[in-house]
Parts: C-alpha cells; sequence; structure tokens
C-alpha cells in the first residue's frame, strides 16, 4: 500500500533542518568516554560530555546505513528482509508484569517467560522476539541474561534480541547468537543475527550501557535499532512538532555513531513519539497524536534512506475495546507510516506495564488482518470472474460455484478470535467475548505446542557456555 504523508515536504525539510540546528548548537551529552574519543576523531565538536555534530558529518554518516538488510534465524526459513516494502512484526518485548491465564497479574518470572516465547513461537504473525516478551525477574540479574538467551534459542527458532546492559551481556548475548546459528565468526559477521534497542535517555543524551551496546553490536555487524523516547509535554517538548525535532536529532546522533563504528552496520531509525496524560503524567499510547508522529517518523526515516521501526501499543489495563481501538490507531500509523520493523506488535498492555497472552492471541489476528490487507488486489482475468457470473446467473448464488470452492481455503482470512455467528448461534454457545475465545486459543497452543528442532550439539554447546559463565559469576551487579 502507498505509505501516508502527513507534512509536506518543505514541512519535512523544516524538521530536518531544526533537527540539525539542535546537533549543531545544543549538541547531546555522550556518556561514555570511547564513544566521545571516537566521535572526535570523525570531526565532532566534544566539550566535556558535550558532542556536537556538524550537519554534513552526521548525513554522510548516515548514509553508509544499508536501506535493506536480512537477520538472519536460526533455521533460514525464519530469515528476515529488513527495509523496502517488507514488514517485520516482533512481540511484545519488556514488560515486567503479566497476566496469565486465570486473570492475575504478576511479576514475571522464568515460567511466564518462557511460554510467550512458546505462544510466540506458534503463531504465525510473531516474526521475531525483539526483547524478553516479560522480565524473568526470578533469575538473578548477574545469570538472567544467559538463562532467558538460552530459553530462546531452544524454545523458538526465530531471531532474538541482546539488551544492552553492560559489555559483558553484549559479548555472551552475541557470542550465544552465534553458537546457535552454528556458524564460524567471520559467517556470523557477515551475516546480522541479532538486534538490540537502543533508547536515548531523553532529552539529548545517551548514557554509557547504550552506547557500549552500539560500539559492541556495530562492531560486529549487528542490527541496532536506534529510538528515542520522546514522550511530549515530558521528556520532549509539548507540541508534536517540537518532540519530532527531538526524536530526529537523537534518532540521527545514535544512528550517526553506528557508522563511526563500522562503517555499513545495519541499523533501523525507530520512532517513539507519544503524548502524555497531563492530568496525571502517564504515558499514553494508540492516540491520534501518536498515529501522527508514527506517520512523520516513516517520512523521516525515507528521507535517509534508512529502515523504520515504529510499535503497535496501547495503554488499556484490560483486554477490552479500549486495547483493541488504540493498537489499531497505532498500528495504523506504524503500517501507513511504512514502517519495517513494528515493536510490541502482539501483546504489549498497560502502556508496557505488563504482557497478556490473550492480547498476544487477539494482536496476533490483528497482524494477520493487516497482512491480507496488504496483499496486492488480484485482477487477473480469472480472478474478474465473468464466466462465474455467467454460469450462476441472475438470482443465484456462488457458495457452491467451482470458481469459489477452488478458493474456499486460501482467498479469505480466517481469525482466531472473531466471531462471525449470528446471535442465535452465539447464545446457544455460551456468549463467550473476544477475550474468552483469545484465552481458549492460547490454552490450546501452548498445550500443544512443540519445540522447533535443534542439533544436539548445538543446545549442548550453548548449554556448556550456560554453565561455565554462571561458574564465573555472570556479570557484575550491585545486589
Amino acid at each position: 500500500m502507498p505509505v501516508t504523508s502527513v507534512v509536506s515536504e518543505d514541512e519535512l525539510e523544516a524538521i530536518h533542518a531544526a533537527s540539525l540546528r539542535v546537533l549543531a548548537d545544543t549538541g547531546i551529552d555522550f556518556l561514555h568516554d570511547d564513544a566521545r574519543r571516537m566521535l572526535a576523531a570523525a570531526g565532532a565538536e566534544v566539550d566535556g560530555n558535550r558532542v556536537r555534530l556538524d550537519p554534513d558529518m552526521v548525513l554522510e554518516l548516515v548514509s553508509t546505513i544499508p536501506a535493506e538488510f536480512t537477520l538472519h534465524g536460526r533455521d533460514p526459513r525464519r530469515d528476515l528482509q529488513i527495509g523496502g516494502d517488507r514488514i517485520t512484526y516482533a512481540s511484545v518485548a519488556s514488560a515486567p508484569n503479566y497476566v496469565d491465564l486465570d486473570g492475575e497479574r504478576q511479576p514475571g518470572d522464568r515460567a511466564g517467560y518462557q511460554d510467550f516465547l512458546r505462544l510466540g513461537h506458534v503463531l504465525n504473525s510473531v516474526h521475531t522476539f525483539a526483547g524478553y516478551p516479560v522480565e524473568p525477574i526470578d533469575l538473578h540479574p548477574s545469570i538472567r541474561h544467559l538463562e532467558a538467551a538460552f530459553d530462546a534459542h531452544t524454545l523458538t527458532d526465530k531471531s532474538f534480541h541482546i539488551y544492552s546492559l553492560g559489555q559483558q551481556r553484549n559479548l555472551d548475548g552475541i557470542e550465544m547468537a552465534r553458537i546457535s546459528r552454528g556458524v564460524d565468526h567471520d559467517t556470523f559477521e557477515r551475516q546480522p543475527s541479532i538486534s538490540s534497542i537502543i533508547n536515548a535517555s531523553s532529552p539529548l543524551r545517551y548514557d554509557h550501557p547504550m552506547l557500549e551496546g552500539i560500539i559492541q553490536m556495530s562492531s560486529r555487524n549487528q542490527v541496532i535499532i536506534i529510538t528515542p523516547f520522546t514522550l511530549a509535554g515530558a521528556m520532549a517538548p509539548i507540541t508534536l512538532a517540537g518532540a519530532l525535532v527531538q526524536q530526529n536529532a537523537e534518532a540521527l546522533a545514535g544512528l550517526a555513531f553506528t557508522q563511526v563504528v563500522r562503517a555499513g552496520a545495519p541499523a533501523i531509525y525507530g520512532g517513539f513519539t507519544s503524548n502524555v496524560d497531563m492530568r496525571s503524567g502517564a504515558p499514553a499510547f494508540g492516540t491520534p497524536e501518536y498515529a501522527k508522529a508514527a506517520l512523520a517518523g516513516g517520512q523521516l526515516a525515507r528521507r535517509y534512506g534508512v529502515p523504520y521501526r515504529s510499535s503497535a501499543v496501547s495503554a488499556s489495563n484490560a483486554v477490552d475495546a479500549q486495547a483493541g481501538y488504540e493498537t489499531v490507531w497505532a498500528l495504523w500509523g506504524a503500517i501507513m507510516g511504512g514502517a519495517n520493523f513494528v515493536m510490541h506488535g502482539a501483546g504489549w498492555m498497560e502502556g508496557g506495564l505488563h504482557a497478556s497472552f490473550e492480547k498476544m492471541v487477539v494482536d496476533a489476528d490483528l497482524l494477520h488482518m493487516v497482512s491480507t490487507f496488504l496483499q496486492p488486489l488480484d485482477v487477473s482475468d480469472d480472478a474478474l470472474a465473468i464466466g462465474a457470473i455467467a454460469d450462476v446467473g441472475p438470482a443465484g448464488h456462488f457458495f457452491g460455484e467451482a470458481h469459489t470452492q477452488a478458493r474456499y481455503e486460501t482467498e479469505f482470512y480466517g481469525p482466531m478470535v472473531s466471531d462471525w455467528r449470528n446471535w442465535e448461534s452465539w447464545d446457544e454457545a455460551g456468549r463467550p467475548d473476544a477475550r474468552t475465545r483469545a484465552n481458549t486459543v492460547a490454552r490450546d497452543a501452548l498445550a500443544n505446542y512443540e519445540p522447533p528442532p535443534i542439533d544436539d550439539a548445538i543446545r549442548a554447546e550453548l548449554r556448556d557456555f550456560v554453565d561455565r559463565r554462571i561458574s564465573e559469576g555472570g556479570v557484575a551487579t550491585d545486589y
């Protein structure tokens, strides 16, 4: 489908020019000594933590980001083409809590985390896991990344994610992704296989763990998704134009640094601008402002010729009408904004504070509906059905027509959750609502889950790596 522009070309250039002025005049803090040294060597002006970037330098660096690349899965059938007119859907990520299938909200744990991996593996509309669907906080922080990655590389063969929370976590995650794919170091560097989200600490700051993540990931030619967290009225100006200027400045600074580390390393422009509820300060998602920002973010990403990330999000606490319409608004902005990578595509709730199995199922239906909607309309001679219309003639029906029967199982979207029965049939079935039906689908999917095949030697090597790193203490923590 053609993408939608929310601002004119001259208005887009105004946002672009204002962003470059922010980077050149105000600058942005880089809280990492090596990062500042690398930027200074590349021509940036460094004053303490503050880095000011010349516009021509920024645009020259960003121009080396590939417009398209392949994100490789453990199974080659899971390879994802990122960029161009391709769309990748990722599961909910980084929720601290989840609502179980009995309707209880609880802190994230390994059992819930594993079940989200299993459910996401089964759902075809979930293409990748760009983070832990829920944080398994019962695993100690020193070893959590090791056990969580082991689960991800064995319970699913879809591509996974590294959290940039210190150098050693990056190194461990990179090595486990290489082992999982069963390739040597040179092949792994040629074939991006893992991603990391890098958030600017808005306004105008990149902290040490985020920058270290860029250094470790980009130096190995792995995927970095730069995403400023710009909430209008809180961490960004309250006007949408001002928030977009700040988003763009922060995104360009992060993208440019990936290319300082390694020219040609894959990177994605992320937009996450939304507004806050000014009565409470709580983030609002799936609003008209969010959708407009998503559309504008896509225009900016296309201007620089880089892939674009957006999100399908909601602030609802329940799998209800609010959750539905907010997610549709957000997804509409992402899809019509030309997003190549849709984060939090299935299962995101409560502004990211909890994940939901039922919402993951509902969202998978929604994502499949969008994918079906985006398929080109077939206007071939056979699809025009002139012969079928003639055969049926006036006052007939097409249910038994050969033209219909030949396409019965392939032509139309078949929902998991939607219920299209009439009132009488629905009443006889006990009046199940969408949440109830999604609960049943999720329970059935988990009950019938089968893990994907994995070579015994690769599984053993992953387990040996995890056990060795645990015996070494994992990573240092403050508690």
